[in-house]
């Protein structure tokens, strides 16, 4: 099958696309792909020259050259994203244009070329807060926090849309915080060990209470391969280990596996809106797919730690003057350093 993967430079489409084209069998992938900041063709250096793999640089809101890219693909899975809560707390208008406006190019061109699944990436950010002891559902109501959330819930709700008035062939994922290899480092946990790397200290917002689910992306993309070969159509799929660690747990955990002092951690203000805590139930997942989670957290911790301990080139290439430029402006202004998430 040939595969439009949209936003596949970025962290969790390119270890996507690797996966799958890893699998040996019979899979053609279309990596279509803005290249904002956080994409990153050195990621798929890898695949660059296979036969299998092709790249078309594009905008998802761009219907002609969408239209152009995915004609004779089989199959849509769409990544592309502008993903990062704090940037859409400061620039909320984006994540609107790109996750809502390029959802529906996507859909529409999807529906007038027929292809045979849609599979729209989604985030556990749109059940917003989840009180202990309690596990969101996919049936669960939508809550989103944040206009990064609310744009993915919009979204969520045009797939839904074309599924139902159109007949789509569509299905979405929502999945937890991914960490692992090549993700870029403004979100949480390649903060906290480039920094403890760096003997910098480390920005925690707030108490660093926050509870978040925390999903190696291996085990998502092999989440994402289930969904598209055997899920079932109008389904909605959580993905998640089901077990949540504090923030604040997590940088100490990271400190501990590198021998760096406690005292590296920073707290600083907390952000507007900071959900307090996400958790998955992910029982249809794993019954009706048979997918599980393979890689405990404490092993996946280390395995990330010891990639950016070796790709030093892949961090430099990503802390570019454009980059940096960005937190020195609204973020070491704003007295919060590189606190993210």
């Amino acid at each position: 099958m040939r595969l439009f993967v949209t936003g596949g430079a970025g962290f969790i489409g390119s270890n996507f696309i690797r996966h799958i084209l890893s699998l040996g069998r019979n899979y053609q992938v279309v990596n279509f792909d803005k290249l904002t900041y956080a994409g990153n063709l050195m990621n798929l250096a890898s695949v660059a020259k296979q036969s299998t793999y092709s790249f078309v640089r594009g905008d998802i809101c761009n219907h002609s050259v969408v239209a152009a890219a995915m004609n004779g693909c089989g199959a849509v899975v769409n990544f592309a994203a502008e993903s990062h809560v704090d940037r859409s707390l400061l620039q909320p208008i984006s994540p609107v244009q790109t996750n809502v406006l390029g959802t529906a190019v996507l859909l529409e061109v999807a529906r007038s070329l027929g292809v045979s699944r849609f599979v729209q990436i989604s985030s556990d950010e749109v059940y917003g807060d989840i009180s202990p002891p309690a596990q969101a559902l996919e049936s669960s109501l939508l809550a989103p926090s944040s206009p990064y959330s609310a744009s993915k819930a919009a979204a969520d709700l045009l797939v839904l849309s074309y599924v139902r008035s159109y007949g789509l062939p569509a299905l979405i994922t929502r999945s937890s915080n991914n960490y692992g290899p090549l993700q870029f480092p403004e979100k949480f946990l390649p903060i906290v060990i480039l920094n403890a790397l760096d003997n910098c200290a480390i920005p925690l917002y707030g108490d660093g209470k926050q509870q978040r689910d925390w999903l190696h992306v291996e085990d998502h993309c092999a989440a994402i391969v289930a969904v598209l070969e055997r899920g079932r159509v109008g389904q909605i799929y959580n993905i998640g280990t089901g077990e949540t660690l504090q923030n604040l747990r997590l940088a100490q955990r990271v400190l501990e596996i590198l021998q760096k002092p406690q005292s590296l951690i920073s707290h600083v203000k907390d952000r507007p809106g900071h959900d307090r805590r996400y958790a998955l139930a992910c029982s249809m997942i794993q019954d009706e797919l048979g997918w599980n989670p393979r890689i405990p957290l404490d092993q996946g911790l280390r395995e990330t730690i010891a990639w950016y301990q070796t790709n030093a080139s892949w961090i430099a290439s990503v802390r570019s003057k454009e980059y940096l430029a960005y937190y020195k402006e609204n973020y070491e202004a704003r007295g919060l350093a590189r606190a993210s998430e």
